[in-house]
């Protein structure tokens, strides 16, 4: 965790050296200016610093939480006597930081005295056949070892590798070991050869020799090199070769130059739990198993082939459950049972425990453990920050990247995609939920990997900086208050909000669920809090412009919120005054009206569920950069000119979402404009005539169009009036929806959908949900698309025989459509 914690002091550093308000002296910018720079010596030397848990590394680690602590500390309390108007003493208030520079200019000469920095060292070779021993059991890898199967015997000449990839102990090597020992591939592949690969690996020669001496090769022969050899050996060979356990691109590069491309139908398998370790296209990645695929495992390995007495089979379902999907998990269980005795209290004495008794397995916590170990650093702070949400959380990602962004992990939205796509790659992080434009929208950590990850949190002094499992924060001040950056809370408990005061360095607030009625006052002394998110009915109040810091604020719906009507609770005006404000949240709240005293909100890149906001130029100036707004307008009449033409001013955005509810007359006065910069478009209980959505087929760069509760209203639809946009006065032919890839059409009065060949040339999924009235759609459009998925109501017969047509009928071109039921 030292990588992230020197990151953290480096942006820290940046903050009060790019910052007027922070006056320091000469001495004091010369002091900071030091530490910057041996803070950006250390962080160079941790990305390939490999020595886990080394004295080193705990040094660096603590000097510069050290060193941070220092720094916000004196920020806050120099801040809290300017509000007071007293005067600050800057270079005593920073003399405390000379101790922990002494510390960390020490660390620097050490680390000066190891330059030059090797090189990352590659993955060592173990004896490649001793250790591949068949288990013998398959239970749940049918389906796997078919498709595996499939890939190795295909038709293609060329030689092919085929990756098996998913997280540890979830059965690659054994689902290779069943396709190495088939029959039939034993008879097709006459030359094979295993070798496990592993995370030591060091020569490449090395791996080079094993598998000659595997084919009958003498490797001191004729004393050239092995991998001559090898190829000498395979060339006009048909053969499969089976790389176990790779860890490394540039290990699989080197080894891949040994093999020769014969065209004669010979394969490469390997298995890895990292899928970057190789871009091919024959990739299968392995899933969790299922609860009855499960006890089916564990009886087998239990029982062999006897019978399961009939009082132990529910305490064994049990047990299999507790092991989460996870066959490594299943095996271990398994294992334990048959050192009991088989009696129903010895199995539920390991019901009770099955956890702890997996984890404290000595080859489980080994096998899993590897994926953490050999994590790069600059990714184990975001693991570690997912491993502390409740098990089976679903994580969305857009939470995720506001609270690394507080947390100083990354600096954007970008970079922060990028690290948990990353952590996925890994096999880390389970995708739980996907984005109708094809986008992970939330993940999840196994909880049993995420069990062990957190005991490598606290053995890395990880919990000095973030709190999400304690209902009273009393008990975490008492040690971590003058450290902590992060509280999270996900039960209700009023206490989650007392003793805020102690926690000077808080980053992210999040007490959703709290039972407190109102923010209380020491909230708004934490001048380094960047997110804040608490549940309805508590109210903003004027007091949250003096958290300058904060880029998030969110307000979502708590457990007690529905028993509230908050329909005319206005935002407090100073929030047009928090110019570092990224993110606005409120599912509850109205947006004031801008002020003579307001100024643009130009870091504002979310705007959402705002109600009833009131489009005026002047309010499209002050949130001229957002690129998500999502706007709510209700009740039963309307009087107010929302506007909506002005939509158009926003040119950044990208997301936008417009929803009147059931019973208004909004739509018989509004028109909106939409900007061509949209790519996702959400809209709900309008009901404009089909006739105006010309406007939106030529939005040029729209992929996701969701069309709910009556959008639009009409008989018929059709997008050939839509090829035609005007132009100086003049028709011109366009290509509507050019670039829409999903569309839904939900709760809808449609009968009639008529398209031109050419339409929807780039659509991938098709969503016809509450489409009573609509019994068939137009089935040329199976031959635009590529590959199309449908999803319509399994109620709706006639819509869904038309487009079981199409699939069948595409099917006979090679297409890929797919139909699932709603």
């Amino acid at each position: 965790m030292a990588y992230a914690v020197v990151y953290s002091l480096a942006q820290t550093i940046d903050q009060i050296l790019n910052h007027d308000e922070y006056p320091l002296s000469e001495i004091g910018k010369q002091q900071i200016h030091m530490l910057k720079k041996n803070v950006f010596s250390l962080i160079n030397f941790l990305k390939w610093f490999k020595e886990e848990g080394s004295s080193l590394e705990r040094r660096i680690r603590d000097a510069a939480n050290e060193a941070e602590d220092v720094i916000e500390h004196w920020m806050h309390e120099h801040i809290r006597s300017t509000a007071a108007g007293l005067a600050t003493d800057i270079e005593y208030d920073l003399g405390e930081l000379n101790m922990v520079m002494e510390e960390i200019n020490s660390i620097s000469k050490e680390v000066d005295l190891i330059k030059p920095w090797p090189s990352p060292k590659m993955l060592q070779s173990r004896p490649p056949m001793s250790t591949c021993i068949r288990d013998g059991f398959t239970v749940g890898l049918e389906e796997d070892l078919k498709k595996i199967k499939g890939l190795v015997l295909g038709e293609s000449p060329y030689l092919e590798i085929i990756q098996i990839t998913g997280m540890g102990g979830i059965g690659k090597t054994t689902l290779a070991k069943e396709v190495y020992h088939d029959e039939l591939i034993k008879e097709t592949f006459p030359f094979r050869a295993w070798v496990t690969v592993s995370q030591d690996y060091h020569n490449v020669e090395n791996i080079f020799a094993d598998l000659l001496r595997s084919f009958g090769g003498n490797v001191e022969s004729n004393g050239e090199p092995a991998i001559y050899s090898l190829y000498s050996m395979l060339i006009f060979k048909k053969y499969l070769i089976v790389l176990d356990d790779v860890w490394s691109a540039e290990a699989l590069n080197g080894i891949m130059r040994a093999f020769p491309n014969d065209r004669n139908g010979s394969r490469i398998m390997l298995t890895t739990r990292i899928e970057s370790v190789a871009s091919y296209d024959q990739m299968h990645k392995m899933q969790l198993i299922g609860p009855s695929q499960s006890w089916e495992l564990l009886k087998q390995k239990v029982f062999q082939s006897e019978k399961c007495p009939s009082e132990l089979e529910k305490i064994g379902k049990d047990i299999a459950k507790g092991c989460k999907g996870l066959p490594l998990a299943v095996v271990v269980a398994a294992r334990i049972l048959s050192q009991r005795s088989q009696t129903q209290s010895s199995w539920e004495d390991v019901a009770q425990n099955i956890r702890s008794l997996i984890q404290n397995d000595e080859h489980f916590e080994k096998t899993m453990s590897l994926s953490y170990t050999y994590l790069h650093r600059r990714l184990r702070p975001f693991f570690i920050y997912m491993c502390g949400f409740p098990e089976a959380y679903e994580i969305r990602v857009s939470m995720l990247i506001k609270l690394f962004m507080a947390e100083g992990f990354v600096k954007d939205q970008v970079k922060g995609e990028e690290y948990l796509i990353e952590l996925e790659r890994q096999n880390l992080i389970l995708d739980k939920a996907i984005k109708s434009n094809g986008k992970v929208k939330s993940y999840s950590v196994h909880g049993l990997l995420r069990d062990l990850c957190n005991i490598k949190a606290l053995d890395e002094n990880y919990e000095r900086r973030l709190s999400n499992s304690h209902l009273d924060l009393r008990e975490v001040a008492r040690a971590y208050a003058s450290t902590m950056r992060s509280v999270i809370s996900f039960q209700r408990n009023e206490s989650s909000l007392r003793g805020l005061r102690k926690f000077k360095l808080l980053r992210v607030l999040d007490v959703v669920d709290t039972n407190a009625y109102s923010l209380p006052p020491s909230l708004f002394e934490l001048f380094h809090l960047r997110y804040l998110a608490f549940g309805c009915p508590m109210e903003v109040p004027s007091a949250i412009s003096r958290l300058e810091n904060l880029r998030a604020l969110i307000i979502r719906p708590g457990k007690r919120s529905r028993k509230y009507s908050r329909d005319e609770v206005y935002l407090p005006l100073e929030i047009w005054m928090m110019p570092l404000l990224t993110h606005l949240v409120s599912f509850f709240d109205l947006l004031p009206n801008p002020e003579g005293a307001a100024s643009a909100l130009k870091e504002l890149l979310t705007l959402a569920v705002v109600k009833k906001l009131i489009c005026t130029e002047e309010l499209m100036k002050l949130i001229c950069n957002v690129k998500k707004l999502a706007i709510n307008y209700f009740g039963d009449k309307y009087q107010q000119d929302y506007q909506l033409e002005n939509l158009v001013l926003l040119s950044q955005l990208e997301k936008l979402t417009l929803v009147v509810t059931k019973g208004s007359h909004l739509q018989k006065k509004a028109r909106p404009i939409f900007p061509k910069t949209l790519k996702k478009l959400t809209l709900s209980g309008w009901r404009f005539p089909w006739e105006d959505m010309k406007a939106i087929a030529t939005l040029p760069n729209l992929e996701v169009l969701k069309l709910r509760d009556h959008a639009f209203q009409g008989d018929t639809w059709s997008t050939i009036e839509e090829s035609y946009g005007d132009k100086d006065g003049e028709d011109f032919e366009v290509n509507p929806f050019v670039k829409l890839k999903y569309l839904l059409i939900e709760e809808s009065d449609l009968q009639e959908w008529i398209i031109d060949n050419c339409h929807f040339q780039a659509l991938k999924r098709l969503v016809l949900k509450g489409c009573d009235k609509l019994n068939q759609i137009p089935k040329h459009i199976g031959y635009i698309a590529s590959a199309l998925t449908f999803e319509v109501d399994s109620a709706n017969l006639s819509l869904l025989n038309c487009v079981k047509e199409i699939q069948q009928d595409q099917e006979i071109y090679g297409k890929i459509v797919k139909v699932d039921l709603l």
